[in-house]
């Protein structure tokens, strides 16, 4: 699926996530949309393509994103990292020895 309008940076970018879904289990096809996906909105938000979403160039990165809207249910979300690091912040007491289900309890996310 890689494109002419991409240059060698773009389809390197493109491979290495097609093989990165495909290594999480994701069919080839859709290993193929996310990763024509992912680098068609890097290129908006550099500024290379033609035409642009809002959300393109406004929302926040998905590399700063870090998980927080994947998933489609409830129980995937926030990684456990970021769970264990809100726990942090609101300075809950055992969560160090907490699940992820268990700190998402905890902090209201399930």
């Amino acid at each position: 699926m890689p494109q002419q309008a991409w240059g060698n940076k773009r389809e390197r970018q493109y491979e290495h996530i097609k093989e990165s879904e495909k290594d999480q289990g994701a069919s080839n096809r859709r290993a193929e949309e996310i990763a024509a996906r992912t680098v068609n909105k890097a290129r908006a938000r550099s500024g290379e393509s033609e035409t642009a979403s809002k959300s393109s160039t406004q929302d926040i990165s998905s590399g700063r994103r870090g998980g927080l809207r994947s998933g489609t249910s409830r129980t995937k979300g926030r990684t456990k990292d970021q769970l264990y690091h809100e726990a942090k912040r609101r300075n809950i007491k055992g969560r160090s020895s907490m699940t992820k289900a268990e700190l998402q309890k905890v902090l209201g996310g399930g």
